[in-house]
């Protein structure tokens, strides 16, 4: 059996997840990896055969996605070239983690695409939402990288196809100890801003793994190092807590390693308003923005903050078995559900980016 496996390389969560899901997947055929993004900062470690640019989003330093980068990325048309350039009847299955070439692809030939990501379980009307509807927000999340079946992971498990989080390896085994330092991931944010607000908060070492640094340096109480594997799994494992954006993998592994979390959703992201939402209730403290005003709420965080319990096994090659047992014999969309509409030689099918690009960053 040949398999694609591909995945959204925009940011690190899912490179991480990866790396767990692609050993169970090579023991099922001929897997073959397809990324596509340009914002990830780790590494993938197994071979990748396709390498595309897609549809990246870029992090601002504001709070949100910096829009001027995002549209000067985002060629229509070589996304339209890569995805025509993509032979999916090729493969006998396509997996997807939020990846949107191969899923256009997989769409234009009206074949079986099988979404296995967050964004799966958000979109889940069981699964816990914010207040204020974004409707064209929703729409973006199905329509960025369009799927015909969906299992999905999330911080509980909300229905029965959603599951909870892949924990990597590096910090399932890990041996978890609570230092006297807390752990930052803020990629929305400048360093300057950072600082701005952890310097008011004395007596702590903040850890600061930075998307805009290259360099090593302190300030004050406050180190950054740029963003790297090992460096962040170190101190994660040995922090007292983690202060993070409302991404997936990073407040999920914070919670499994039982350490102290707050988050900030990224402004405009509704996905990460969703995680929000979802963390929210399970006691998570939430902060709308990273700003002055908030000072005595982390403060108060540090001193008097609460370890969430969470339950999440190793489940993942049951997740690959269970979607195996119902795939493996078809590789075609079922004739209930319509194909794509057709698209002439020189006529690239209409993807309203523009749209999307502007509600996504807010």
């Amino acid at each position: 059996m040949k398999i694609l496996y591909a995945i959204q390389g925009t940011g690190n969560g899912h490179i991480s997840r990866a790396r767990d899901i692609i050993p169970c997947l090579m023991e099922k055929g001929e897997l073959d990896v397809l990324i596509s993004g340009t914002e990830a900062d780790v590494d993938l470690d197994f071979p990748v055969k396709y390498k595309f640019i897609g549809l990246s989003f870029v992090f601002g330093q504001k709070g949100g996605v910096d829009l001027f980068s995002t549209y000067k990325k985002a060629k229509l048309k070589r996304f339209y070239d890569e995805v025509k350039s993509l032979s999916v009847e090729d493969y006998d299955m396509v997996i997807n983690d939020f990846e949107p070439v191969s899923a256009w692809a997989c769409r234009l030939s009206h074949k079986n695409c099988i979404g296995l990501s967050h964004q799966a379980a958000v979109l889940d009307k069981r699964s816990p939402h914010p207040s204020s509807k974004d409707i064209v927000g929703k729409s973006i999340l199905k329509k960025y990288a369009p799927v015909t079946d969906k299992y999905g992971f999330h911080f509980q498990s909300y229905s029965k196809r959603i599951f909870t989080p892949v924990i990597r390896s590096e910090i399932r085994t890990g041996t978890s100890i609570r230092l006297p330092h807390y752990t930052v991931y803020l990629p929305a944010y400048s360093d300057e801003k950072i600082i701005k607000i952890l310097k008011e908060i004395k007596g702590v070492a903040w850890e600061v793994f930075s998307k805009h640094s290259k360099d090593t340096y302190e300030y004050k109480n406050i180190s950054f190092c740029p963003i790297n594997n090992e460096g962040f799994i170190r101190s994660l494992v040995t922090c007292t807590g983690v202060l993070c954006g409302a991404g997936f993998e990073t407040p999920a592994e914070a919670l499994f390693l039982q350490k102290k979390l707050m988050v900030i959703p990224m402004e405009g992201q509704y996905e990460q308003q969703c995680n929000a939402a979802a963390l929210k209730e399970m006691g998570v403290p939430v902060l709308k923005k990273l700003k002055l005003k908030k000072v005595e709420e982390i403060m108060d965080w540090v001193n008097n903050g609460a370890i969430i319990p969470v339950d999440y096994p190793d489940i993942t090659e049951m997740i690959i078995e269970e979607i195996f047992n119902k795939y493996s014999q078809s590789s075609h969309v079922p004739d209930t559900v319509p194909p794509a509409r057709s698209v002439g030689k020189n006529k690239p099918q209409r993807i309203k980016l523009g749209k999307v690009l502007h509600q996504i960053t807010g």
